[in-house]
């Protein structure tokens, strides 16, 4: 069953750019790219990369450990490292300077963890360029209402936020499980994968 840990714990590594992946930005003004990974185990010798478009290699930083913050390794001249991983989450977010009408498209942040025997992982963001910004109200409060009508608006917009928070919260609770997997892997040896899979669903047991 040894294998069976390594393979939850690869799991452990998780890569994110926030709730959309979608980024719209005015030409010629600095954008912002954002991105955080996470680990159960910790790090070492991380490195993580951005590339536009798949191929196109824009910035690419290696952090030594939770306690020092990344060097980079090489970068595009208009993309700045904006991120920290010395405070609570690990930030690799860049800021694009400058940006260009042929900027528009795919960018992917990736990371590699030596730590977690060489576990990979990534996350993709789009973003588009505009020639001027076009003022909408974003306040799913305003539009529900305004459509709707007072009392049965509110309803609608209540159900939904609900939903959105049983949504985070059990993205939540399965982030917590995998990382449950890896660190306590050694208690459930002697039941063997029925019953890890079992203890896996019942609360923690102080």
């Amino acid at each position: 069953l040894p294998g069976l840990h390594v393979f939850a714990i690869t799991l452990a590594l998780e890569v994110s750019v926030g709730k959309t992946n979608t980024v719209m930005a005015l030409n010629n003004s600095n954008v912002l790219l954002p991105c955080v990974f996470t680990t159960c185990i910790g790090f070492q010798d991380l490195v993580f990369s951005w590339y536009f478009n798949t191929t196109e290699l824009i910035y690419q930083g290696k952090i030594k450990s939770k306690t020092t913050e990344p060097t980079p390794i090489w970068h595009n001249p208009r993309v700045e490292f904006v991120g920290s991983t010395t405070k609570k989450d690990n930030n690799i977010s860049i800021v694009l300077n400058g940006v260009e009408f042929s900027d528009a498209g795919k960018y992917t942040c990736h990371v590699k963890n030596p730590k977690e025997r060489n576990a990979q992982h990534n996350a993709t963001i789009f973003l588009t360029v505009v020639h001027k910004m076009v003022e909408t109200d974003n306040t799913v409060t305003l539009i529900i209402v305004g459509v709707v009508g007072g009392l049965i608006g509110l309803l609608i917009l209540f159900m939904l936020i609900k939903r959105v928070v049983l949504f985070i919260i059990k993205k939540t609770q399965d982030g917590k499980k995998e990382c449950l997997v890896s660190s306590s892997g050694n208690d459930n040896t002697e039941n063997g994968l029925a019953g890890s899979k079992a203890e896996q669903k019942a609360p923690p047991k102080a």
